[in-house]
């Protein structure tokens, strides 16, 4: 198949980029290359696409419409991942988050019915549950109180989606992504921050006392739910359908700095401070709906997820 990827070159994008080739798909890749971390970082996480002959990469920003409309291209499916991420940064800096993830999402909803693409898988976030109090979370659980801008952004984004399924006929599924990690993750991340700063005996920060807990899934079960999302929305038709993607076991802080003092034989230097109010308390996936319909069964736990990034992190320090 053709398939676009936005957001090719970001942690997610670029692992799912690299699958979609092993399979033998044509990638059409969109990326801007926006200057949230470093440019070099999201180039060397293509090093194992750009040689491919099945690999075809625009810079491109979605933000941008006449650059996105000059795009034509045969697509069979666009699996839009491409946006502002971070919850902090989203409050400092609103407008950006409304500017990429509403406005670029609607342009390419534009572009996708211009093209008449007929076929959409959307990255949205854990983050649109908000503090529910029913746990784990459901697909149905309400999602009418997101805490932070970039929540109410991805939280916009789904409705924007029903309403052009609806419309116009076109399929869509929205996939809720749980804290994923693994090998290039975001450098602004805990997970790397906290891996990076024991190593080097800098403090690290614990927020809410250390009990906040999340549910941390490892990149290769998220590529794998994408995939198996691809396969349902490409045998189905009328589809309009959301899913969790988590790992299904939360995981407080206070547990994961242990886990990852551990595995690195070191005692870190804790500091503690409240939770800001941006912050959820808990996010806990009920994946038995992407279980049933997508065949989704997360297998690495936290413990060989930590290994395996500590592993890369350790190995791109040395090179």
């Amino acid at each position: 198949m053709n398939i676009v990827v936005t957001g090719c070159a970001g942690f997610i994008g670029s692992h799912l980029t690299e699958r979609l080739l092993d399979s033998g798909h044509h990638v059409i890749g969109i990326d801007n290359f926006d200057p949230f971390y470093a440019k070099e970082i999201k180039i060397s996480n293509l090093q194992n696409c750009v040689n491919n002959s099945n690999f075809e990469f625009h810079e491109l920003d979605i933000r941008k419409a006449d650059a996105l409309f000059a795009l034509n291209t045969k697509t069979d499916l666009v699996i839009h991942l491409a946006a502002k991420a971070g919850i902090r940064p989203s409050i400092e800096f609103p407008d950006d988050y409304i500017e990429t993830n509403i406005k670029g999402t609607f342009n390419l909803l534009e572009w996708i019915k211009k093209l008449k693409i007929q076929k959409l898988i959307f990255a949205s976030s854990s983050s649109v549950y908000g503090n529910n109090t029913k746990v784990p979370f459901k697909e149905e659980s309400n999602t009418d109180t997101p805490i932070s801008p970039y929540a109410y952004t991805k939280k916009t984004c789904e409705l924007m989606n029903y309403t052009n399924h609806n419309l116009h006929t076109i399929d869509i599924v929205n996939l809720r992504f749980f804290s994923v990690y693994g090998e290039r993750l975001r450098p602004d991340l805990a997970i790397y921050k906290f891996v990076q700063n024991i190593l080097s005996g800098k403090e690290i920060v614990l927020f809410g006392g250390g009990q906040t807990s999340r549910d941390y899934t490892y990149i290769s079960d998220i590529i794998t739910g994408i995939e198996n999302a691809k396969d349902y929305i490409m045998s189905h038709s009328g589809v309009f359908e959301t899913f969790n993607l988590g790992n299904d076991h939360p995981v407080c802080l206070d547990e994961l700095v242990g886990i990852i003092s551990k595995i690195l034989n070191v005692t870190p230097d804790i500091k503690h401070q409240e939770l800001s109010g941006c912050e959820l308390n808990v996010t806990h996936a009920d994946i038995s709906k992407a279980r049933t319909m997508l065949h989704y069964n997360p297998s690495i736990s936290i413990e060989e997820g930590l290994r395996k990034f500590i592993d890369w992190y350790r190995s791109r320090e040395v090179n």
